[in-house]
């Protein structure tokens, strides 16, 4: 790794604030956070969502900083020496400063970004467990696990902070990886988070109502997903869902070689369903017929795109067929909690956007058997998009006989409120199907209370996290296991 400063900023356009040789200047490592610096480390102030760096100037200074780079000197703080670089934006320039102290290890991977609402997880975790199957090195970044090889690091975000990004990627090559599958999330593309990674490909699953909060309007939040494959180099590849309406608008501006998959357009991968059954899925895919573990439609395209990822990266076709119908998919995603006591099916999903929750919800009704009832317990995270909470609701009792709000991860909003917002999506009609249990794993116990013989419970919105963040504190919740606690008890 090349570690002087002058090796760290070439290739950007930067101004010396004070007399230095940036050649003999060592750095230790890149910081962003000075509660986290160490003497010897190079400082870089960015302005964040929540918080500027330039405000730790001087903390930086005090701990030791061996160069800083900043946007401007703040009032009030006293160099004291320390080597300064002026750059235009210390944001869009991160990723390049990362990637340029940890020796650009994305040029000797082959690594694959996927983005879209939803998909991106249970998508990245079939490539992963394609790959490793199939005994072809690969690292796996995303929401529930970042993977070096078979090593676990636990992930915090969907797609990390760029010095994160970096540092996992010189991990994954030092461990002779030589495939790596990545989310890339719309807060990610539009912070910069993935400047200075070279892709060898990227793929587009769909885009419906999210983040909204932060992105305000639909169309920023598409435009920003756009931007992933508007970068994309003319040697690499962009996939894309032809059955989803914005998939050729991704498209329009990227310099990649483009390629199609779907279920029901004509598409360069495509697949049918022969059968979506609860032991599984029954699939006839690029001309071969698939039995795959995983259910539902949602499910039928994921696959189908990790099949066509596999097949643009050169696996050959029978054997990305045989590796796929032997996978279990992503923690979390339509995961099965059945109890060897119990008659009811439990089930555990991450959905937390409307659309998500109605291809759950769908596909839970065309598998149940006529007698069962679909019991749902399902709450609206704090801090984030409050529109999507009547359409949640909505979405949740039109596919239910009974529904369950309660709390996900009210964060520092007061969840009472975030259930009140839910119940104005809803008549007097619909309310009549709704018990409302702010707590969430009486919540959880009510509803397998309540179901009965081949009744269907559904707890969405949470999935693998094993955590509920109520007030800014993060306690240990896990959905899966205080389902299967409860049904253990009927």
């Amino acid at each position: 790794m090349s570690n002087t400063l002058l090796n760290i900023v070439s290739n950007l356009n930067w101004t010396a604030i004070n007399a230095f040789d940036p050649g003999n200047i060592q750095i230790r490592e890149i910081c962003v956070d000075t509660r986290m610096l160490k003497a010897g480390d190079m400082f870089v102030a960015v302005k964040g969502v929540h918080v500027d760096g330039h405000e730790f100037v001087n903390a930086a200074i005090e701990k030791g900083a061996a160069a800083l780079v900043l946007e401007y000197v703040p009032e009030n703080v006293d160099l004291k020496g320390t080597p300064t670089l002026i750059l235009k934006d210390t944001q869009e320039a991160l990723g390049y400063l990362a990637a340029n102290f940890y020796g650009h290890p994305s040029q000797k991977l082959k690594v694959v970004a996927i983005t879209g609402t939803n998909g991106k997880t249970s998508t990245t975790t079939l490539l992963w467990q394609l790959f490793t199957k199939m005994g072809m090195p690969a690292g796996l970044i995303g929401t529930v696990e970042n993977r070096v090889r078979e090593r676990i690091a636990p992930a915090t975000l969907t797609t990390p902070d760029p010095i994160t990004l970096q540092r996992l990627l010189r991990e994954m090559l030092d461990d002779q990886c030589a495939y790596v599958f990545m989310e890339a999330s719309s807060h990610a593309i539009d912070q910069a988070r993935l400047n200075g990674i070279q892709l060898c490909g990227a793929v587009f699953t769909n885009i419906t109502h999210d983040h909204l909060d932060y992105h305000k309007t639909f169309a920023h939040y598409r435009d920003t997903k756009k931007r992933l494959f508007d970068n994309l180099p003319a040697n690499a590849f962009a996939l894309t869902n032809t059955d989803d309406k914005n998939g050729a608008f991704m498209m329009q501006n990227t310099k990649a070689t483009v390629y199609t998959y779907g279920l029901k357009k004509p598409a360069d991968f495509k697949s049918k369903i022969i059968e979506n059954a609860l032991n599984g899925l029954h699939l006839h895919i690029d001309q071969t017929e698939l039995h795959a573990r995983m259910i539902g439609e949602f499910n039928a395209y994921n696959l189908t795109a990790a099949f066509a990822v596999a097949r643009l990266l050169g696996v050959e076709k029978m054997e990305a067929l045989t590796a796929l119908s032997n996978l279990p998919g992503a923690e979390g995603r339509f995961e099965y909690v059945i109890h060897p006591n119990a008659s009811v099916v439990g089930i555990v999903d991450y959905a937390h956007t409307p659309d998500a929750l109605e291809k759950v919800l769908e596909t839970i009704s065309q598998l149940k058997k006529s007698s069962s009832r679909v019991i749902t317990v399902v709450g609206c995270g704090g801090d984030r998009d409050k529109s999507k909470r009547p359409i949640m609701a909505q979405v949740s009792v039109r596919f239910s006989d009974m529904v369950f709000f309660t709390s996900d991860n009210p964060r520092t909003e007061d969840p009472n409120q975030i259930l009140r917002d839910m119940e104005t999506g809803l008549d007097e009609q619909t309310q009549k199907k709704v018990v409302i249990i702010e707590n969430r794993a009486q919540a959880i116990k009510a509803a397998c209370k309540m179901a009965q013989n081949q009744d269907i419970v559904l707890v969405a919105g949470k999935g693998h996290e094993k955590y509920q963040e109520i007030g800014g504190i993060k306690h240990p919740f896990d959905d899966k296991a205080i389902l299967m606690q409860m049904l253990e008890t009927k």
